[in-house]
């Protein structure tokens, strides 16, 4: 319980401390890299529930960036981690991007797999298909909107590899739709980040873009060019056989990835 916001973990293997910040509708979208790999020989691998998935304290209103970045920063001080690396996908890159600025101390390297921001040229035409998802969330068509999401992000023909990869995705994805829809996208539509914001953020960087991701989407590549040029200590990253399912896509070579990063910058 922290602060009366009660969040549902799971710690694995032992070493340099990794936190995992997971992003819209799919909660265990990291279990695939954890449980698929030999990370966890090397790294203490830390695995969260944000607040409004699973089993962690209900979201009934539009929670802001940095009372989510809080609850993070919360849950590493509760398990007497002063430090570590983060890793933060979609709308959990928005979140890990928030900690690096609100609490630098705790954050030792960066990793963004293509953070939910609203930027640039494709910002407004982002903007527009948050408010879209939102309608026809509310117009009571769940699974169209949660399909329409994800082909959107992952390709046309993603639903029998993420089942492949994660049984039940489609259907977690479901259940957590309301919080995705109702809670997370209207915090990511306001959250303000730009360069002055990137600039400050000066630990070691990895931005991950998926081979993929900027033909299903321009934001996706615009976004990895602004960062790429805004963050101080940046390294870019195509993640090859990938959209922006990018670790549920591609596991193998993420962890090869992030495993390079953290040994090149070891706390």
């Amino acid at each position: 319980m922290l602060d009366r916001v009660a969040l549902q973990y799971e710690v694995t293997g032992s070493g340099e401390p990794i936190v995992f910040i997971h992003g819209a509708l799919i909660a265990d979208s990291f279990h695939p890299v954890l449980h698929a790999s030999r990370l966890a020989d090397r790294y203490r691998c830390i695995t969260y529930h944000r607040r409004g998935y699973e089993r962690s304290t209900r979201a009934t209103t539009p929670t802001a960036i940095e009372e989510h970045s809080a609850d993070c920063a919360a849950l590493l001080q509760y398990l007497d981690v002063p430090r570590a690396h983060v890793v933060g996908h979609s709308f959990g890159g928005v979140i890990a991007l928030s900690l690096a600025i609100n609490t630098p101390h705790i954050v030792h390297t960066l990793t963004l797999l293509e953070p939910a921001l609203v930027l640039g040229a494709n910002g407004p035409g982002y903007r527009s298909a948050i408010a879209a998802n939102r309608a026809r969330f509310r117009a009571g068509d769940v699974d169209g909107t949660v399909d329409e999401f994800l082909r959107a992000r992952f390709d046309s023909n993603y639903r029998e590899a993420l089942e492949r990869v994660l049984p039940g995705a489609f259907a977690q994805a479901i259940a957590n739709a309301a919080t995705a829809f109702e809670i997370d996208m209207p915090a990511a539509a306001d959250f303000e980040f730009g360069e002055a914001q990137a600039r400050g953020i000066t630990q070691p960087a990895l931005l991950v873009l998926g081979a993929h991701s900027e033909a299903l989407w321009p934001r996706f590549g615009e976004t990895h060019r602004l960062l790429s040029s805004w963050l101080p200590n940046v390294e870019s990253y195509v993640l090859p056989h990938a959209a922006h399912g990018l670790q549920l896509q591609n596991p193998a070579d993420i962890v090869t990835a992030l495993d390079a990063f953290f040994r090149k910058h070891p706390m």
